[in-house]
Order: structure tokens, then C-alpha cells, then sequence
């Protein structure tokens, strides 16, 4: 049961201000700057999934030898608790999955985790545990995931998506930007398009003070994540470049829907977060530490994860007001 009270993000979103764009043709992103730079956190006090599975520390397996599509294992043996961003993508196994949801792992615990599966075609392992991608989903995908699993979390408590949903998006996203995959796999639109993402990512740099990114395709806000430390932000910078880089290419594209009217939650940076900072959450008990706050409202969703009384993560978008694909 998802219980309502006064939005908790607003602060973490007073602690930033928009600054001066980063431009790669139709993509841009606005950095947001912490207002205290000495007070952001420097050093988080977790590890992020790429640094965990490098270490050998953490380990992402199957829930069992036969498998289930919207669930996987998680092992921390660290000494600190691990950070899963929402939307990260995992590779291997039975079929790659990327996450429903930001997720802490207490140090030294197993956990499972509901996930989404984003390669339709093949159920039979590759390697048994999972790699991390250097990519999280891309941005669209990752909106109606996030609106789809804040619907199951309000009508039975779950964390799933709409798994045929989820299927459909990627068909639809890979037939326009004319990337094949023998088993329908999301990777093949990043593989195939690496050169252009490669260059938003080198364009799309971090700069001094930066705690979070909000991205602006063709004139339209997308939406933004938002980090507690900075060094977070660094760390998972390319990921959510490469996947809003998927939508400006998508943009580009001979199949692209034509522009939409703008977003009823404000047209620019300051009015998009000036929305989210305004609205009212709904919490429940995260999976793993913490509590998960969640928004859902015409033209918008977001969702956080909140721990120790911070935000750790913020990520809002703003969803299509027509249907796009």
C-alpha cells in the first residue's frame, strides 16, 4: 500500500540550479549544479553497480538454474551497500534484463530484485552470472517503465512492468532506427548507432559541481536525474547519455513522430523541476534500504529512492502527451 504525503524531493531540489547547457546537435544537457558545492556529499557511502561487479564483490545471478523473466539475484559482499540505478542494463545469463527501479543493497545481504526483460528472443544462458552495460535504457523506454511499475506498485504493492509493453517499445524503436537483433535485443540500437552515441557521450562531459543532468531533445525537456554526490553523477554520466542519445537519433529519424504540443509542466528547466519539486509523492517501503517515493500525474512521472533521509536518487521525465511510436 502506497501511502501520500508531502513531497520529500523538494529539498533536493533546492539544493540545485540549472547551469549552462552542453550542446551535440539536436541533443542538449543542462547540468544541475549543486548551490553548496562543499556541502554535496563527496564521497557516497555506496558503490554503483559497475564498481561492485568489478570488484568481484557483487554478484547477479538468476533466481534459480531456471530462471524467472522479472526477477534477479543479487549478492553484496562488500562492506558498503550497493546502488542499482534504475533502468541499468545487465547482460548475459538467460536474457539480458535492465532494473525496474533504483534499488540499495545492504553490505554483506542477497537480495532479488525486480527487473525487465529487453531480449525477447533468447532464453538459454550465455555466461552464468550477468555483466553490467556500459548504457541504461533509453530515455522513452525508461518513462513507461517507471509510469508502468508506479501503476503496480498503486493497485497490488508490485514492482513489475508491462513486460509485452516493454517488447513492443523496443520493436517499434529498433524498426525505426533500422537496428536488427537475431533475438530482438535492445543492445543492437546502441551497437549500431555507436559512432553518434559515442560522440554524445564525449560531448556530454561532466563539469565542476555537477550532481545531476537534465536532457532537452529537439526542444523538448525529456527529463532528468539527480544524484546525492556528485561522484555518483560522474560515474553513471555515460549511461544516461547513451540513453538519451538513443531518442535524438530516434529524432532524426525518417520514422520520427511529428513534434508535439509542449509539455503542460513547463517548457523550460526551471519549470520542469519547479513541477516535480512541487508535487506530491506517494512512499512505500524500497526493495532493499530505504523508502521509494513515486509520481504519477498526467504528462509526468518520477521516481526516487530515499535513504538515511536524502534523496540518493531522483529521476522524473516527462511522458508524451500523444502517442509517439
Amino acid at each position: 500500500m502506497v501511502s501520500m504525503q508531502t513531497n520529500p524531493i523538494a529539498l533536493a531540489l533546492a539544493l540545485v540550479v540549472p547551469g549552462a547547457a552542453v550542446n551535440f546537435q539536436n541533443l542538449h544537457m543542462i547540468p544541475l549544479l549543486s548551490r553548496d558545492p562543499g556541502g554535496a556529499r563527496p564521497e557516497a557511502g555506496y558503490t554503483v553497480l559497475d564498481d561492485g561487479l568489478a570488484s568481484g564483490l557483487v554478484e547477479v545471478t538468476e533466481v534459480s538454474e531456471g530462471g524467472s523473466v522479472p526477477e534477479l539475484r543479487v549478492v553484496n559482499r562488500g562492506l558498503e551497500p550497493l546502488l542499482i540505478v534504475d533502468g541499468e542494463e545487465l547482460v548475459g545469463a538467460k536474457q539480458n534484463r535492465v532494473v525496474n527501479l533504483t534499488i540499495m543493497v545492504a553490505a554483506q545481504s542477497e537480495l532479488t530484485i525486480p527487473v525487465s526483460c529487453v531480449e525477447v528472443g533468447r532464453w538459454r544462458a550465455r555466461s552464468r552470472g550477468f555483466a553490467s552495460a556500459p548504457r541504461a535504457q533509453y530515455a522513452s523506454g525508461r518513462a513507461k517503465r517507471m509510469s508502468q511499475v508506479s501503476a503496480s506498485m498503486s493497485s497490488y504493492g508490485g514492482r513489475a512492468s508491462d513486460q509485452s509493453e516493454v517488447w513492443a517499445d523496443i520493436a517499434s524503436k529498433s524498426s525505426r532506427l533500422h537496428a536488427t537483433s537475431p533475438t530482438g535485443a535492445m543492445e543492437a540500437i546502441f551497437l549500431q548507432h555507436s559512432t553518434f552515441i559515442d560522440s554524445c557521450v564525449h560531448a556530454c562531459r561532466p563539469v565542476q559541481g555537477q550532481v545531476g543532468a537534465l536532457f532537452v531533445v529537439a526542444g523538448r525537456i525529456v527529463g532528468f536525474d539527480l544524484f546525492d554526490s556528485g561522484k555518483t553523477l560522474r560515474k553513471l554520466l555515460p549511461k544516461l547519455v547513451r540513453s538519451v542519445a538513443v531518442e535524438a537519433l530516434d529524432a532524426q529519424s525518417d520514422g520520427a513522430a511529428a513534434p508535439e504540443e509542449p509539455s503542460p509542466h513547463g517548457s523550460t528547466p526551471e519549470h520542469f523541476l519547479g513541477a516535480v519539486g512541487a508535487s506530491t509523492f506517494g512512499s512505500a517501503r524500497a526493495v532493499g534500504l530505504g523508502e521509494d517515493f513515486r509520481l504519477a500525474q498526467p504528462g509526468l512521472t518520477a521516481a526516487a529512492l530515499v535513504a538515511e533521509g536524502r534523496a540518493v536518487h531522483l529521476a522524473a521525465f516527462a511522458l508524451a502527451s500523444s502517442k509517439s511510436d
